[in-house]
């Protein structure tokens, strides 16, 4: 027993500092998972953390780069959904290791290891990224709400919000309760977009081609800006912070073996539920690329203007209804995990201790204000701007916490034995490049600064 904990990587080693608050106290390791379990018991107690994390990938934010591909591209640019998606699952699993091997969650992470100075910009950054990714979530489900009962928008972000903070009580009587909601909540847009798919009756061989990767993507400045809108909206930062502190809901071995053990099981558990994302995402670019490419609308990217055109051009009453819902249930779920996500970034950062309910009422507030606000400025007719706004604030904080993300998981003095291999590092490092280049770019051309430069 001796010679085995003597292998095991030591917390606080490589560290600036002890890490002695676990994180989301009131859940952490409330799961059990034994090590004698059968192999499926222990899948079925690890699964959850994952779907988590998956519903940032579906969230309202990325329905108009997905909408834009598809009307405008037909099925070309499923390949970049099918990239993105990969590279999500690699960047979730580090987060999941790191949480599982430090005891840290992200947040937690950058505080032990940065400077208090340098913590505290991060952590300024990370809540207005938060604030951003939470104001597309508020506003994707506020549109649903008008779309389906007629609700004003800002009395649609109200009520989102306040459904949320009651939605989170649930936390109090256990971590499975929450997800268990989300799961239903991803079943439910699962099968609006399966229903949605029997209407659209898109040719299987167009789906198939548009996985293979093609040079036009490059070639076409037009396609390539797409590319790079959808690949740019779909790694989340508060996702990287979210799931490093979820895994440790689980109960675990403190073991060299029960780390290891974990780091599959979650692994796995990532990565299923993020192909739920890729199915959402990859059947909202085929929605658009057969309801409105195939039919000569190649300028659908409005969530307002695809509903009002879906039933009336499948000639099917409820797709319109079904986009709606699948709508509302995303945003829900986003704006869930978003505020959970905001708790554990103010949290770890900080390292604040308050009661649940304060705690839930200030991350909310923090994210709800600059939306009323939005709304307010840009008005019902400014939606869309709201939601490209909010892509944009996302992009410029997202390389705060990927390469935070892949410098300590390849840092031996920190992860052990547990450090990234070199394929992995490698891996790592090129997707954290092609993510964080492809988000400037983005940003860039967001701010016009090629064409300030080509005029003078």
């Amino acid at each position: 027993m001796e010679n085995q904990e003597s292998k095991l990587p030591k917390i606080d080693e490589g560290w600036r500092k002890s890490n002695n608050t676990p994180s989301l106290t009131e859940v952490h390791q409330t799961i059990p998972v034994p090590m004698e379990w059968s192999w499926w018991k222990k899948m079925r107690a690890f699964a959850g953390p994952g779907y988590l994390v998956a519903v940032g990938y579906m969230d309202p934010g990325n329905w108009a780069t997905d909408l834009a591909g598809g009307s405008q591209f037909g099925y070309t640019l499923l390949s970049v959904v099918l990239l993105s998606n990969l590279m999500a699952i690699l960047l979730q699993a580090l987060s999941a290791k790191l949480g599982i091997v430090s005891g840290r969650d992200l947040a937690q992470a950058c505080r032990d290891h940065y400077s208090p100075y340098f913590s505290f910009i991060l952590w300024v950054l990370c809540e207005i990224a938060i604030c951003a990714c939470d104001l597309a979530e508020l506003v994707g489900s506020a549109i649903a709400l008008q779309l389906l009962f007629g609700i004003p928008l800002f009395w649609g972000v109200c009520i989102t919000a306040l459904d949320v903070l009651l939605i989170l009580h649930l936390q109090n009587k256990g971590f499975r309760y929450i997800e268990t909601l989300v799961v239903s909540l991803i079943v439910i847009v699962g099968l609006c977009f399966g229903m949605e798919m029997l209407y659209s009756q898109a040719p299987i061989s167009e789906i198939l081609n548009g996985f293979i990767p093609r040079r036009e993507i490059l070639t076409n400045p037009d396609m390539l800006y797409v590319a790079i809108g959808i690949l740019g909206a779909t790694v989340m930062p508060h996702n990287l912070y979210l799931h490093s502190s979820i895994v440790q809901t689980r109960k675990y071995e403190n073991t060299p073996a029960g780390k290891a053990n974990a780091i599959k099981f979650l692994t796995i558990d990532s990565t299923v539920a993020l192909m739920f994302a890729l199915f959402i995402n990859a059947a909202i670019l085929i929605l658009a690329a057969s309801a409105f490419h195939s039919r000569g609308y190649h300028e659908v990217a409005d969530i307002q203007e695809a509903y009002h055109l879906l039933s009336s051009i499948l000639d099917a009453p409820y797709a319109s209804t079904l986009f709606a819902l699948a709508l509302l249930a995303a945003g829900q779920n986003s704006t869930l995990t978003g505020t959970l996500a905001g708790q554990i970034v103010m949290e770890g950062f900080l390292n604040i201790r308050l009661r649940p309910w304060v705690r839930r009422l200030l991350t909310r507030g923090i994210a709800l204000i600059p939306t009323l606000g939005g709304l307010w400025y840009f008005g019902d007719h400014g939606v869309t701007q709201l939601l490209v706004l909010s892509q944009v604030v996302l992009s410029l904080q997202l390389s705060f916490a990927v390469i935070p993300l892949v410098l300590f998981t390849n840092d031996k003095k920190k992860m052990g034995s547990f450090a990234n291999s070199l394929w992995i590092n490698i891996l790592a490092w090129v997707t954290a490049l092609i993510i964080v280049g492809l988000n400037l770019k983005y940003i860039v051309d967001y701010f016009g600064i090629t064409q300030l430069w080509s005029s003078q």
